[in-house]
């Protein structure tokens, strides 16, 4: 006999024949706003895909493996059953400029949007541990997703669980982090859905909006346009909406209500803008000098969004028609050093050289014939926000200010920012960097493939704490921070493991 369960915003099928086996009792029919659902290739993750709808599980009887929500007791025997619900934890959405929900820590509107920073409070958990010399090691570790090269997500994404998305855009690949089962999942992409490849620039996307829909991912760039991914981890599949379809020359930033992304039209570089939810586009025109490929993650800053390039840099502001300005001769950005920094007047500046040194110019000077500011350096400086260094050493004034040397020893090293803590509450800046013991090359060079000997993974902040320590690493800007499940993790493609440290109170 078959009977129907309506429990929650499901719908289940339970078979009470007495042959029938436990692990064929209840079957997920339909869910609300989900399309399809592989009930095959669910029950081999059934405890991942309890949390994700909020069914219950057995504790002691063996008369069906997955109960449907609001059962607390077997309807057979009446032993009781375990909901399986998950701990709410901060969603993590990286470094974007569209606006973030409320659980994932929107940063103040005073700082850039769209660089690598958190209001998180990381601080208050990492700062806990014991201060250096002492070195730490990795509370947690994770397996490497199986398509290294990627971008992570941590939301619920509709659904009664947080999650973690790891999105590998160079190889069209989309990963599914299942925690019951300590494994990832490919997910595959339904009929018609769009290639997810996209390498003509960095990567960025931007979080979904105000009401989105079960499974929204968010909007991204794709070789073909930009899409709104949707995905289903109850069919381990995903599908895409176009927003806007024409081949793109960078990732999407967003700056008030609006977003706007350059594609390249036959006769040169335009800029696409919308509101958020794709209603009333315009296409502007920039101009044939400016390039198609090789730009920057955008970010917003003061009402206006920025792509850099190795040649100059692109302004939008909302109701003005965007502004390609080239970089004057010789001088050239160095924008591997990490990004614009932020003066102590709320101007952005970037570095660069000009063959005989390098120097801080301003960024986004964009009035008819205004002179940017330019003030000259001594040495590479690193960093973006206002988590800077001179060699081991920490910039906390101007950017072009004399570092702060609080012990000798560090001028024999290099220190790269990863993330930086945003907090209205301190003044001094925090976050996340690596220390590249004993290194007293060019910071090019370090960054350009020579290999590290020792690199120590280093909270910076009230108290500098150690977290862990690598050997030999190459490409250190490859690696990626994220905070997810109440941890802080950093991923570099060489490794094989995930590492994360505990983030005790995060919720």
């Amino acid at each position: 006999m078959t009977h129907w369960w309506q429990a929650g915003d499901s719908v289940w099928r339970e078979e009470t024949e007495a042959a029938t086996p436990a692990s064929t009792r209840f079957v997920l029919e339909a869910v609300k706003d989900v399309p399809r659902i592989d009930w095959q290739l669910a029950r081999a993750r059934l405890p991942d895909v309890a949390q994700l709808i909020g069914a219950a599980l057995p504790t002691t009887c063996a008369h069906a493996t997955i109960y449907p929500q609001g059962f607390a007791f077997c309807p057979e025997c009446g032993a009781p059953l375990h909901p399986a619900r998950a701990a709410p934890h901060s969603a993590w959405w990286g470094a974007t400029s569209g606006p973030l929900p409320a659980d994932a820590a929107p940063l103040p509107r005073h700082v850039p949007h769209g660089l690598p920073q958190t209001a998180l409070p990381l601080a208050a958990a990492l700062e806990t541990r014991p201060a250096e010399p002492f070195v730490g090691q990795a509370d947690l570790r994770m397996p490497a997703p199986p398509n290294a090269v990627c971008v992570f997500a941590a939301a619920d994404f509709g659904f009664a669980a947080q999650r973690l998305l790891a999105l590998a855009y160079t190889r069209n690949v989309l990963q599914y982090w299942d925690p019951p089962g300590a494994r990832w999942h490919v997910f595959t992409a339904e009929e018609g859905s769009a290639d997810l490849h996209f390498a003509a620039s960095g990567y960025a996307w931007l979080p979904p909006g105000v009401s989105p829909v079960r499974g929204e991912f968010g909007i991204v760039p794709t070789a073909r346009g930009l899409y709104r991914l949707i995905v289903n981890p109850l069919a381990e599949s995903y599908r895409t909406q176009a927003v806007f379809e024409a081949p793109l020359a960078a990732s999407p930033g967003a700056v008030g209500r609006r977003i706007a992304v350059p594609f390249v039209a036959p006769d040169g570089l335009r800029l696409w803008t919308a509101s958020a939810d794709g209603a009333d586009p315009e296409v502007l025109e920039i101009g044939p000098s400016a390039p198609t490929a090789g730009w920057t993650t955008p970010f917003s800053y003061d009402g206006r969004l920025h792509w850099l390039h190795e040649d100059g840099q692109l302004l939008w502001r909302p109701g003005q028609p965007p502004r390609w300005l080239p970089w004057p001769f010789p001088w050239t950005p160095r924008l591997q050093f990490g990004g614009p920094v932020r003066s102590r007047d709320g101007r952005l500046w970037l570095i660069g050289n000009d063959g005989a040194g390098y120097a801080f110019r301003e960024v986004g000077t964009e009035l008819p014939g205004g002179a940017p500011q330019v003030e000259p350096i001594g040495g590479a400086r690193l960093g973006f926000g206002t988590l800077l260094f001179r060699r081991g050493h920490q910039v906390k004034d101007d950017p072009w200010a004399v570092e702060d040397v609080e012990d000798q020893s560090r001028g024999d090293a290099l220190v790269l920012p990863l993330l930086e803590a945003v907090s209205v509450t301190r003044s001094q800046p925090s976050g996340l960097v690596l220390r590249f013991e004993q290194f007293t090359g060019r910071a090019e060079a370090a960054l350009a493939g020579e290999v590290l000997p020792r690199t120590l993974i280093e909270w910076i902040g009230q108290r500098n704490v150690i977290l862990d320590e690598v050997a030999r690493l190459k490409h250190p800007q490859a690696c990626v921070p994220f905070v997810w499940h109440g941890s802080l993790w950093l991923h570099h493609p060489s490794w094989n493991e995930i590492r994360g440290w505990k983030l005790e109170g995060l919720a």
